[in-house]
């Protein structure tokens, strides 16, 4: 049977020094590293972190200023982290949010493309 790969609506950008994420979950606020970002949402590196289906509010800093957004837990990987997928963002946030994936997916191709 092949193995099927979840569709993506966005690509992702692989983040290998991370961002510091602020996020809050039922009055409790953590901070920890995204490891992966796209248009859609982030993977954040956590050992602990809510369930699927729960909802946390975050904000993390990118070129041009901070985004401020509510989310949705998506993916769980115990020990690792948590999927989740970005459900509220104001509209300056997501302008800004759009420009860097803009960037940073046509360096990603880039280096894709370059022979080695």
């Amino acid at each position: 049977m092949p193995i099927s790969k979840k569709a993506r609506r966005y690509p992702r950008v692989f983040l290998p020094k991370g961002t510091l994420v602020a996020w809050e979950h039922s009055g409790k606020r953590k901070v920890s590293s995204a490891s992966v970002l796209a248009l859609g949402g982030l993977f954040i590196s956590t050992p602990e972190h809510p369930p699927i289906g729960d909802t946390i509010k975050l904000v993390f800093e990118i070129p041009g200023g901070e985004v401020r957004a509510r989310a949705v837990v998506r993916d769980s990987q115990p020990g690792k982290g948590m999927g989740i997928e970005f459900t509220s963002m104001g509209q300056d946030a997501r302008a800004r949010l759009h420009r860097l994936m803009k960037t940073l997916t046509r360096v990603s191709a880039g280096r894709e493309a370059a022979p080695r």
